[in-house]
């Protein structure tokens, strides 16, 4: 029998298998019992469990758990006993997996619609069963079913509401995970078996608890996150409404859509009516400050601008005249702005602003003297100087839309009674199903993959290609000061996946196999074809922070 023959991506190594032999079986010692060990696999750009008999030679590169691909499939692992746990303690439970904090999971045990509380004590028993199963070292198996014989083994687990998310999908069978006697479903690649789960913990929080994963830069290390209680607030707020209105998943939503353009019409009616009545609240809470100067930060494509607009006409509302000033405008010269560890120009950077003369220009506009603003020549890389005068009025509010809005770094001369900082983010809480979330970070990708394209002449490979770097100026800069903010506002649209799918599959399907990319896209195609699409859009009103994205907005950007 002629062997297949892999080679080791960046290395001189190669590794000789027979056809349908499994990766685990050929595994190197030294990416199995690492600390930081191989948890799958990417040939021909597409990511391979390992698990999985391979019946081709190629290049081959190992998924380890440092890697955000590595950490996801680990996180589903856990997941996945976690579930199987809680089914032997509490087998009319349901685990809800809702948000992240940092590297943990905020999740909730729900028995009859209510939530169960489980103390530490509790908690720690139910880690310890799960340790146990770690030291058993047991297989995660993948079958594949008819979607009827899927559903009876959910049924079976008293798992009836999870069939819902497959009603309205194409797909005549569903691939379903099993360990021992429990079946699962997974939006997703799983880990070899239970004894890769070495490090996780659970932690009482709020009504639910944390799941606690590896850290993904030093995966032996657990660190249990810092308290973030208003992000923490936000997210449960939102997650109510959601079980309000009667759309907490995506077979919710389809369900809703299924049913015709009317009721369609009246969720995006409601999502639009929450985001005003929030503004308004948030212009109400400004007026009866002290404060001068409005800071608006938030990570890449939260809708900020659209946000920064619908203020400053609800602060016209109650009399107030905002003015705007561009933190671009107060870019250092090219020659002086900060590189990156690659050596390339780090614009994102906190360095990147003239922070004294910014500090400057608002003490001087506070105490009502006349300030020539700058204007930032992109082409010429200079400051340039057009003759742009501000003079406030008495009370009249500066508005600052920005990454580093947040830190205090950014306006170190302005008095912090002075100051109202604003964090936007898209918050979703919307769920596949109980046990498979959707992460914010693939929401606002999303969202920046369609506007990309539609405003910027970039296409879905540019903007994949950018994506890494983005996520790390946001770790950087605007994550850790979150918890400064006065007022958060989540600009998350229960059923935007759902309208921007009809422009995000045809950008994603372009990109080729031979990309590295090509698995990223496959992995974002995959989750939207879980959503039923919503045409009517034209009935997305102009004002929409969706409309910065797909077009056709009121405001001019």
């Amino acid at each position: 029998m002629e062997k297949l023959l892999l080679k080791i991506k960046g290395t001189d190594e190669t590794i000789a298998i027979n056809p349908g032999d499994r990766l685990i079986d050929h595994l190197p010692m030294e990416l199995k019992n690492s600390p930081n060990p191989a948890v799958a696999a990417r040939i021909g750009n597409m990511i391979v469990e390992l698990n999985k008999p391979i019946e081709r030679s190629g290049e081959i590169e190992f998924v380890r758990l440092n890697s955000l691909d590595g950490l996801r499939i680990y996180q589903r692992g856990v997941l996945f006993l976690l579930n199987k746990v809680l089914k032997e303690f509490y087998p009319d439970g349901q685990l809800w997996v809702l948000h992240s904090l940092d590297n943990a999971l905020y999740c909730e045990l729900r028995k009859e619609g209510k939530v169960v509380s489980l103390t530490k004590e509790k908690l720690e028993e139910i880690a310890k069963r799960m340790k146990w199963y770690v030291e058993q070292d047991i297989p995660f198996e993948k079958f594949e079913f008819y979607k009827d014989e899927a559903f009876e083994i959910l049924k079976k687990q008293g798992e009836e509401d999870r069939v819902r998310l497959f009603k309205f999908r194409k797909k005549k069978t569903i691939k379903l995970y099993k360990c021992l006697d429990y079946y699962d479903y997974y939006y997703g690649y799983m880990v070899p078996s239970t004894g890769y789960l070495k490090l996780f913990d659970l932690q009482p929080s709020g009504e639910g608890f944390l799941v606690v994963l590896p850290d993904q830069k030093d995966p032996t290390k657990l660190t249990i996150p810092k308290p973030l209680p208003k992000l923490s607030a936000v997210f449960l707020e939102y997650a109510r409404w959601l079980e309000i209105i009667g759309v907490s998943t995506v077979a919710d939503l389809n369900e809703l859509i299924a049913k015709g353009e009317r009721e369609v019409i009246e969720l995006i009616l409601l999502n639009e009516s929450l985001h005003e009545k929030r503004i308004a609240q948030i212009a109400e809470q400004f007026a009866n400050s002290s404060a001068r100067l409005i800071l608006i930060a938030g990570p890449s494509a939260s809708g900020k601008t659209t946000f920064a607009k619908r203020l400053m006409i609800q602060l016209k509302t109650l009399g107030f005249k905002p003015v705007t000033i561009s933190l671009d405008d107060y870019f250092v010269d090219r020659e002086f702005t900060p590189r990156d560890e690659e050596g390339n120009y780090d614009f994102e950077s906190i360095n990147a602003i003239d922070i004294s003369l910014f500090n400057e220009h608002l003490t001087a506009l506070l105490e009502g003297k006349e300030v020539e603003i700058p204007k930032f020549d992109f082409k010429l890389g200079k400051r340039t100087w057009i003759g742009r005068k501000i003079k406030l009025e008495k009370n009249q509010p500066i508005v600052i839309e920005g990454i580093h809005g947040l830190n205090e770094e950014l306006t170190k001369s302005i008095d912090r009674s002075l100051k109202f900082k604003i964090y936007v983010s898209a918050l979703t809480q919307l769920n596949l199903d109980p046990h498979n979330r959707i992460t914010t970070t693939d929401t606002r990708l999303i969202r920046r993959l369609v506007r990309d394209y539609k405003f910027r002449g970039h296409s879905a490979l540019v903007t994949l290609r950018m994506w890494p770097s983005v996520r790390r100026g946001e770790e950087r800069y605007i994550f850790p000061f979150q918890e400064e903010a006065d007022v958060m506002f989540n600009s998350a649209i229960v059923y935007e996946l759902a309208v921007l799918k009809i422009f995000a599959e045809q950008l994603l399907i372009q990109i080729q196999q031979s990309e590295p990319e090509y698995s990223e896209a496959l992995r974002l195609m995959k989750l939207l074809d879980y959503f039923l699409p919503v045409t009517n859009i034209e009935d997305i009103p102009r004002t929409s922070i969706l409309r910065e994205f797909i077009g056709r907005s009121v405001f001019k950007y």
